[in-house]
């Protein structure tokens, strides 16, 4: 078994080795900056994992594994655009170094591009490779749709929003973990399991980012705490509390939701201490401990030796466990 780390490097450099056409040049030189921007390369690292626990050729995975990190930087240049974020990663977002028509063109020039090195799969998967990467980036779309229409709502549903993260963050996970497996030999049966394994990891591990946004230690958890609160974004711990929030708790929250003007800090403290009040924190880590357990349920059914099946555990739990 390779270690993650060592495939983390081994894309890094394959990523680096992409080369595009030198014309026209606000095509393509949109696409290198961003992937120049650098990030964990965690999702095609995992397709490359997937391959190689079923004892696939690593090698072979390079190209599919690269459409994924493509595929998602393409997600992050149009979302950018949606969001009107000015940075990424510390550094200009497309749409603001160049403007928001060649975010959106190169942008649909990397979607291109990622079925392009997807289709370099042996012929013998092609169909079955490119049914999961396209459902799997409909899926994608579809869970950013659905989390902006958010936006205009005000009653949205803890089962809407599970479903929305699923779409929208754990699908890839799950897809990218399948097509691996699929490259690496694995059944048809294991294949499935596995997308389940990272689809319930994927929504786990996004509760616990809501959570660690209100919770977490700004040092540990890398980025600004109280962030969502500030924002109204409607997480998990938001939409838990609009529905069980009553009578002064229920106008407090409103209140603090609808003032336009407010101090950052009493604002996050007046929220959290809402939370705090209806429990909220215990609601939000006991749904994301039940997606986790149901990541292990489909790992355990997994035709794979108890040494590989541990390395996927100790793979979930690095993502898992981050300190508060």
């Amino acid at each position: 078994m390779k270690q993650l780390t060592d495939l983390q490097v081994l894309i890094s450099k394959a990523v680096d080795a992409l080369k595009f056409p030198d014309s026209p040049a606000e095509l393509y030189e949109p696409i290198s900056y961003i992937l120049d921007l650098g990030g964990k390369r965690l999702r095609p690292s995992l397709l490359l994992m997937a391959c190689d626990l079923f004892g696939g050729d690593v090698d072979k995975a390079i190209e599919p594994a690269l459409a994924i990190e493509v595929f998602h930087n393409f997600t992050l240049m149009h979302d950018d655009i949606m969001d009107k974020a000015p940075l990424r990663r510390g550094k200009k977002t497309v749409h603001e170094k160049w403007n928001a028509n060649v975010a959106i063109l190169s942008g649909d020039a990397m979607m291109v591009e990622a079925n392009k090195l997807m289709m370099k799969v042996d012929d013998a998967i092609l169909r079955r490779v490119m049914d999961v990467f396209n459902e799997t980036a409909t899926g994608v779309c579809e869970g950013q749709q659905i989390d902006m229409s958010f936006e205009q709502r005000n009653n949205v549903l803890i089962d809407e929003y599970l479903d929305m993260i699923r779409l929208k963050t754990a699908v890839l996970l799950g897809g990218t973990l399948k097509i691996g497996a699929i490259i690496g030999g694995a059944s048809l049966n294991d294949a499935q399991l596995l997308y389940s394994f990272g689809v319930n990891l994927g929504i786990a591990f996004q509760l616990q980012d809501d959570i660690l946004d209100v919770y977490g230690d700004p040092e540990k958890f890398g980025k600004q705490v109280g962030g969502d609160i500030l924002s109204n974004k409607k997480t998990y711990l938001l939409i838990k509390a609009l529905e069980l929030a009553r009578d002064e708790q229920a106008d407090n929250l409103n209140s603090w939701l609808n003032l336009e003007q407010f101090d950052a800090a009493e604002k996050v403290l007046a929220v959290t201490a809402i939370y705090n009040q209806l429990d909220i924190r215990q609601y939000a880590e006991y749904a994301m401990q039940t997606y986790a357990e149901k990541a292990f349920d489909a790992l355990d059914q997994i035709n794979l030796s108890e040494d590989r099946r541990q390395y996927l555990r100790q793979f979930a739990d690095s993502l898992l466990v981050r300190e508060y």
